[in-house]
């Protein structure tokens, strides 16, 4: 659930704030994804300070901070503080809570292990239910209660952009297709990996050896085997099923390594036409490196 006291705008200096374990750390990095200027635990006596230097300073035009009950003086100074920041009327500030449901906290100190900041030696469930009694003035002067109880980080993230911009962000991701020779070792960077080792080979072919699977004779010489046109087939079916789902997830970059012995031939022409049949997925931008025509490593 969640509330919001005005239109959506793009706000330009927010302050983050809620119960311990919401997920006040995956937000603040997420704003700062978006491009936002970050400080994490800035004391409230610094927050007059960071405000006025967020007016002034151009390259730091949007910030985010984070203020939480770590800091002994947070509950009883923040509200006065923050209600003389809502009259800069350039800054707009905007009040972003964090919170979640019990049950769920406790489970996530059970698995972080880490004590609560209220709780450094007694039951950890006593300690949010503190924290939760003495931040509810805090919570009432939101501009905007989050409640990460059932939200990934990617939804999270998505929640946060809506409330900064009123934009929905559309996914992207950056799908690259990588050929590769196994003779130089398999990349580090690639996430799928298919062998095309299975085919003929053009390098023993005298006259191809020199080209490379860019070339039209390469490309007819693989493209004759019944085993590539399947095996073409096959892969784009997976990718086009398998890569909308890291869309969904959030993922901002895909590699798909294809290799053959080389690099040179038949890894170059499965990426090259891979790309081409995976060209137009919403949300997708494709591209193509051959690492070991251009003697990358």
């Amino acid at each position: 659930m969640s509330k919001s006291r005005r239109r959506p705008t793009d706000a330009r200096f927010i302050v983050l704030t809620g119960l311990s374990g919401s997920g006040k750390s995956q937000a603040i990095r997420a704003l700062e994804d978006l491009g936002y200027y970050c400080v994490d635990n800035l004391p409230v006596s610094l927050l007059p300070v960071m405000a006025e230097l967020s007016e002034r300073q151009s390259e730091h035009s949007r910030v985010a901070v984070v203020m939480d009950i770590r800091e002994p003086r947070f509950v009883s100074d923040f509200p006065k503080v923050y209600r003389k920041l809502k009259t800069h009327k350039r800054l707009l500030p905007r009040l972003i809570f964090l919170e979640a449901d019990h049950a769920e906290l406790v489970r996530r100190f059970s698995a972080s292990r880490r004590p609560h900041p209220l709780a450094p030696d007694r039951p950890v469930t006593e300690g949010l239910s503190e924290e939760r009694a003495k931040l509810r003035g805090i919570r009432a002067l939101a501009d905007k209660v989050i409640d990460t109880t059932k939200l990934n980080v990617h939804e999270l993230r998505q929640a946060l952009l809506e409330m900064v911009s009123g934009k929905k962000q559309a996914s992207k991701l950056v799908l690259t297709f990588l050929s590769f020779g196994f003779t130089s070792g398999p990349p580090a960077e690639a996430d799928l990996m298919f062998d095309v080792r299975f085919l003929k080979n053009p390098h023993w072919v005298p006259a191809l050896r020199p080209q490379t699977g860019k070339d039209p004779a390469v490309a007819a010489y693989i493209r004759r085997q019944p085993t590539a046109r399947a095996a073409i087939k096959r892969f784009s079916s997976l990718l086009r099923w398998i890569v909308p789902l890291y869309v969904q997830e959030g993922k901002s970059y895909l590699t798909v390594a294809i290799g053959c012995t080389g690099g040179r031939h038949r890894s170059v022409y499965f990426a090259e036409a891979l790309k081409r049949e995976l060209a137009g997925i919403a949300g997708v931008q494709t591209r193509v490196r051959h690492r070991d025509l251009t003697g990358e490593r």
